[in-house]
């Protein structure tokens, strides 16, 4: 890894100029203002409702009936208890030592480890095995929580408690069935108890995915424990407000992330399920948003059936992804555009190619979006060939804001400073999980067909402010998918521009670590090569090309290095680059 960091292209002097952060516009103040305001109202709210003169209205803390068992759709790892019974434990791509003792006795553990074992979704690698003694376990540990849990921190941040609820829920007959009444009663007195406090305290989770699980996992208690008919009509109104605020018209998330819709949709559709085990109808907003992010999570997947790596996408899941599109009774029509969530597909032959041309989120759901604006990823049949850095695991997150910086993404990056900028206010990262992004402030896109091929038209004006330039691109995909033309332009905003000074510029192009290439003999061209042997040429003109070493970070494995070709040159205000993907295979 130090090697790695050593070679890696320019890291550090690419990480300070995206750290350096512009002064905040008086807009971007108020909406600050207003995040902090909001998060306030809702902390004040949860500790009123929280309190003994209010709880009572969540229903009694003694655990009812439990009607329904939700099925646990995420698939289970087999080699989680082997490794457990070797005193290792591994969650959130992070490996802890249970050397000392109880996992729950570890200190100073990253947080995304003490998210994952507080949120007990570990249960199904235990249930999974069918061993005893991996049930006795699951018993223990889940007893000794209930006995040391008290008070506040990461254990009852509303995510992390509707995460719980959802994996003690659904895994009820793995730690209920024929055990002795000590542990029958500690586990459902906990879990009723627990119900109560997130009924109280759900709104004062971090605004998108946090809340919206928070969420679930209350509709979940109500529906599968008895006594909440009272609560469930109110709660259902208010998962459905959430739902059809958070989620875009096209079936995407407001955040932009494809792979939040994953997630979601693995704890919607077992909550589907539970609305007709119970006889009640499922919300409509329910229903459409799991057919609309199905169609949407096809719209979003290359050749080799994962997801493109944009805003926040991180090492492919494949097995949850599989599950998700299996289920083709929501009747899922084909997305023929995806604008709201702003990204474009074009698929001819065995080639795809899905774009970003969107703004970034609204700063509430942008702590992981990326500034990779007019970025690619293309395939080539199954093999991955131009690809996106994508965002680093857990286990990695000192490389995150190089992986957010334009620079990993496939497109233009001027003065090697980024297309968007960090928003490094405290408060701020505090209260929504990380530095959000800013800029560009307008996309143009328009996708077209000519004559057989596809044309993306693209701008963006995430340089306008520091350097007067606007990003135009322009990509055609031919009828038969064996050749990309390209051209990249930088412009004033109406008029002619000249610059002061010239303006070094670079266009990445990151191909994918099982990739191969070399430069030409002639000026501007290269080949690359995939595994399989098939061959595509580079062609370019306008711009210097190298070869140079680019970062994938969306490898189980952690960061690996890669290739990638850079077009290199400067500007003095209006500038085109050409250049061409094509294969006569």
């Amino acid at each position: 890894m130090d090697t790695l960091r050593r070679s890696a292209w320019r890291v550090e002097e690419l990480a300070n100029v995206w750290f350096a952060m512009a002064g905040l516009s008086l807009a971007e103040k108020s909406r600050i203002a207003l995040i902090a305001a909001k998060r306030s109202q809702r902390a004040s709210m949860a500790r009123l409702q929280f309190s003994p003169l209010l709880r009572w209205r969540f229903g009694s803390a003694n655990l009812g009936n439990l009607l329904i068992v939700p099925q646990s759709l995420r698939n289970a790892d087999p080699s989680f208890w082997p490794e457990m019974k070797l005193g290792h434990m591994g969650l959130a791509g992070i490996g802890m030592s249970l050397r000392s003792g109880s996992p729950f006795q570890i200190q100073h553990a990253p947080e995304a480890w003490v998210r994952a074992l507080h949120g007990f979704g570990w249960l199904r690698h235990l249930e999974a095995t069918g061993d005893d003694e991996a049930r006795s376990l699951a018993r223990n540990l889940t007893v000794e929580w209930t006995r040391r849990q008290r008070g506040s921190g990461i254990v009852w941040e509303p995510a992390v408690l509707g995460r719980r609820i959802i994996s003690w829920l659904s895994h009820a007959n793995f730690l209920l069935d024929e055990a002795n009444i000590e542990t029958y009663d500690a586990i459902s007195s906990s879990l009723g108890a627990q119900i109560v406090r997130l009924a109280a305290t759900w709104r004062d989770g971090p605004d998108g995915y946090p809340r919206l699980l928070a969420l679930t996992g209350l509709v979940l208690s109500y529906l599968c424990v008895s006594g909440h008919d009272p609560q469930l009509d109110e709660i259902e109104k208010m998962f459905s407000a959430e739902i059809e605020r958070q989620f875009l018209e096209d079936g995407g998330h407001i955040s932009r992330n494809p792979a939040v819709l994953v997630d979601l949709l693995l704890d919607f559709l077992p909550t589907r399920q539970c609305f007709a085990a119970r006889g009640r109808k499922p919300p409509s907003s329910l229903l459409q948003t799991l057919c609309d992010a199905v169609a949407f999570l096809r719209f979003m997947r290359l050749g080799d059936g994962r997801l493109a790596r944009f805003n926040g996408v991180s090492v492919a899941s494949p097995a949850g992804l599989a599950t998700v599109l299996a289920y083709d009774d929501l009747f899922a029509k084909p997305l023929a555009s995806a604008r709201p969530s702003g990204y474009v597909n074009l698929r001819r032959g065995a080639t795809t190619i899905i774009a970003d041309a969107g703004v970034p989120p609204p700063f509430e759901f942008a702590n992981a979006a990326h500034a990779g604006c007019l970025s690619f990823e293309m395939s080539a049949g199954a093999r991955l060939l131009f690809v996106n850095g994508g965002a680093p695991a857990s286990s990695d997150q000192d490389w995150r804001p190089q992986a957010r910086g334009t620079a990993s993404h496939n497109t233009m990056c001027v003065n090697e400073t980024s297309s968007a900028k960090l928003v490094r206010h405290r408060g701020l990262e505090a209260m929504i999980g990380g530095a959000p992004i800013r800029g560009p402030l307008e996309v143009k896109s328009t996708l077209e067909e000519a004559n057989g091929d596809l044309v993306w038209t693209a701008s963006h004006n995430g340089y306008l402010g520091r350097f007067g330039l606007i990003h135009h691109r322009k990509m055609t995909l031919s009828a038969s998918g064996a050749a990309i033309r390209g051209i990249d332009r930088l412009t004033g905003d109406e008029t002619p521009l000249r610059l002061k000074s010239d303006l070094p510029y670079a266009i990445h192009f990151h191909l994918h670590p099982e990739i191969t290439c070399r430069l030409l003999n002639s000026p501007g061209e290269a080949e690359i090569v995939t595994p399989e042997g098939q061959v595509w040429r580079f062609f370019s003109s306008g711009a210097a090309l190298s070869i140079e070493e680019g970062i994938y970070f969306a490898d189980s494995s952690g960061p690996r290095r890669a290739l990638q070709f850079v077009l290199r040159g400067t500007t003095f205000g209006d500038t085109e680059v050409s250049w061409t993907v094509d294969t006569r295979a």
